[in-house]
């Protein structure tokens, strides 16, 4: 099973990192990225750019609004996340326990990513997509 962590962060938690040494932080969270990758576990791992660099599309309205951030309440930002193929959920959350970036602020939403094989595979659109990821080396 797939299961994706989103690193969140408050306001105040990513003014924190800029405190932190930047070698120290990619070799801290590098140690951390290399046990799942001996694990056999790590799909995936991506940072997101700064949020002031963002922007939101709302589609409250037709049509939608698109609003630069920085956001107005930025309560908790998603500061990147990682892919897991673990085989539980529990699994998820003992590597999330495990994360070097702690602290007041610092959270992490853990996610099961839904399979393709999950939706009805009669569906056209499901079909396609079954074609393009097979096509793709997705599959």
């Amino acid at each position: 099973m797939k299961y994706m962590l989103i690193w969140r962060a408050t306001d105040e938690a990513f003014a924190q990192m800029g405190n932190v040494d930047h070698d120290e932080m990619i070799a801290t969270v590098g140690r951390y990225n290399q046990e799942m990758i001996r694990a056999g576990v790590l799909v995936a791992a991506e940072g997101l750019d700064s949020a002031a660099d963002g922007v939101v599309v709302d589609y409250s309205s037709e049509p939608p609004v698109v609003t630069d951030g920085p956001y107005g309440e930025t309560k908790e930002l998603f500061g990147g996340f990682l892919i897991l193929n673990v085989a539980s959920k529990e699994e998820a959350v003992e590597w999330a326990k495990r994360s070097p970036i702690t602290g007041p602020g610092f959270k992490a939403e853990i996610r099961r990513v839904t399979e393709i094989d999950e939706f009805p595979q009669d569906n056209e659109w499901i079909r396609k997509e079954r074609e393009w990821r097979a096509a793709t080396g997705q599959l």
